[in-house]
This record gives structure tokens, sequence and C-alpha cells, in this order.
């Protein structure tokens, strides 16, 4: 599948989760096999030679991302939940809402040091969870491979956020304006 057939199957919402935001809805594209397929092939297919270790996958939609990236990487998968949300010892790392600060936290032995790790989630806004999670990743001494988003809205930076901590990012889809 081309951008263009993986862009049509993704989903805008108007004024979500308010006024003026256009929300791009990737479910419609996880409920296509074939799309699901090429989304997933095609986000792992730069790593597949890279020997990772681990996909760490960003709740939520980084997790259906990512344990199936994980699967064809033959790796295993490292959840990154919200505060409180991990049954072990677990570390966090707080990021900037628009409205105030939120945790996302992973577990204190969910990777050893210098193990090699790609970060995935759906969507690469202004990049804050995105930079927390690879933070994280660091607490842990983690050799971060790359991050991998299947939406990129270069107009809030967030990609130009992540590149600045030395991490690469592969994205598939662009969506200007947003």
């Amino acid at each position: 599948m081309t951008e263009t057939d993986l862009r049509a199957l993704i989903r805008t919402i108007p004024d979500y989760p308010k006024p003026g935001i256009l929300f791009r809805d990737i479910t419609t594209l996880l409920g296509d096999a074939a799309g699901l397929t090429a989304c997933v092939k095609q986000l792992a297919a730069p790593y597949t030679d890279q020997n990772i270790a681990a996909v760490a996958g960003i709740e939520a939609r980084g997790f259906i991302l990512g344990g199936a990236i994980a699967d064809r990487l033959s790796c295993g998968f490292v959840p990154i939940r919200k505060k409180g949300k991990l049954p072990a010892k677990a570390i966090g790392q707080d990021y900037e809402l628009e409205y105030g600060v939120d945790v996302i936290e992973i577990h204190d032995d969910a990777v050893t040091k210098g193990e090699r790790v790609l970060l995935v989630d759906d969507l690469i806004a202004t990049g804050g969870t995105a930079e927390a999670a690879v933070k994280l990743l660091q607490k842990l001494d983690a050799d971060i491979i790359a991050a991998a988003f299947v939406i990129d809205l270069p107009d809030l930076k967030g990609r130009k956020r992540v590149e600045a901590l030395g991490i690469d990012c592969h994205t598939l889809i662009e969506f200007e304006g947003d």
C-alpha cells in the first residue's frame, strides 16, 4: 500500500477533542486488514536487520502497533503507560500538556543497559509524550535505535523535538497544517 492508500484509511474528526483541532483517527486504518498489515510492515521494515531487542509502545495505540511490530521483528514488547497503571515497580517522567502536566511510566526492569529499543506510537504532534518516553528509556540506559510513528504533524514540530534528543524518527504519513 502506498502512502496515499494508507492516508485514505485514516479518518479525520473535526473539532475533537476541542474546537479547531482536526483529530487524525487511525482506528479506521487498524480496522482494515490490508491497511494494518501494510502499516506494520512499513513501520518495521527499516529495523528488520537492526537486532532490536524490544519495541516500547506508548499507551494506547502504541500498544496495538508496537505489539505487532515486535512480533514482526521477533523481539519483546515493553509498555509505556500512564501513571499508576503498571503493577510492578516503575519509574516516571513528567511531560507538559496544553492544560497541565501528566506522567508516563515504565517498569524499572523493562529493559537492560544497552538493550536496543525501538519506540513506537501512532502519531507525533508536539512531541511531548514521545520526548518523555525517550527520557524514560534513557533512564534505563536503553540504546534507543529510533522512534516510529504512522503519522507526523510537521507543523507542530514534535519530530524535530525528538530528533534534537539524538533519536531518528521514521514516519509513514504527514498531515500538513495540523
